[in-house]
């Protein structure tokens, strides 16, 4: 394994979802100064958080003066998908280290994620190096857009008109089409779509994030086999 060319694919690997994500950093930064969030706030939260839909959920709970235990709750819920995304990873990452399970796994976002299961299906080994090479390329840039977005956002009136957040809602999407051609990948979509609409109106946000997933974990598991792809 040459460690030079691991961390080159890494960046590589991670510079589409770092531009497709840059406009939804800038409206992180400036929706969160708009909502009464210091640059220095704004810069901490992508620091720590390193969630984009989470922060999203944070700001406007901020703004609502909620309870801080019903907050981070609430960011959990959105952020369990996460928990989903280690226990399909680690069978890939058996030799690596604990410490380095514990540093990339701070970097298992979703782009990361896909990245990573795209890299194992094609055989090759998801190394320490390239993981890490490509998470930390979008986590320096997100925090620059985040900042970028908090210093510069006042500029514009209600950054929310202009339906820029929409991005993210197409940039899952995106995500979720590149598995359509696992053998499971339709009844699995089908069911956690409409369980999560469903958990949308009947409980509410942000739990039918949570709820759609373990539906959808539910309908793979029973399903059962190992993921196969679709011969076209």
């Amino acid at each position: 394994m040459n460690p030079r060319r691991e961390m080159i694919d890494g960046v590589l690997s991670a510079t589409p979802a770092m531009i497709a994500a840059a406009p939804f950093g800038l409206l992180f930064g400036a929706l969160a100064i708009d909502n009464g969030m210091s640059v220095f706030e704004v810069a901490l939260m992508s620091a720590t958080i390193f969630a984009g839909a989470s922060q999203m959920v944070g700001i406007d709970l901020f703004g609502d003066r909620i309870a801080p235990w019903l907050i981070v709750l609430s960011i959990f819920a959105v952020n369990f998908r996460h928990v989903l995304y280690s226990a399909v990873i680690g069978r890939h990452t058996r030799s690596w280290a604990a410490w380095q399970r514990f540093v990339g796994f701070f970097f298992l976002i979703d782009p990361q994620f896909a990245e990573a299961e795209k890299r194992a299906e094609s055989g090759k080994p998801l190394s320490f190096i390239w993981f890490v090479s490509g998470g930390l390329t979008f986590y320096v840039t997100w925090l620059f857009e985040g900042w970028l977005g908090a210093v510069f956002g006042s500029l514009v009136k209600n950054p929310a008109d202009y339906g820029i957040d929409f991005l993210l809602t197409v940039y899952f999407l995106v995500l979720v089409m590149g598995f359509r051609k696992r053998s499971n990948w339709l009844p699995v979509v089908i069911v956690s779509a409409v369980v999560s609409v469903g958990a949308y109106m009947l409980v509410g946000s942000p739990w039918h994030v949570s709820i759609g997933a373990i539906a959808g974990v539910a309908v793979a598991a029973a399903i059962g086999g190992r993921p196969k792809i679709m011969v076209e």
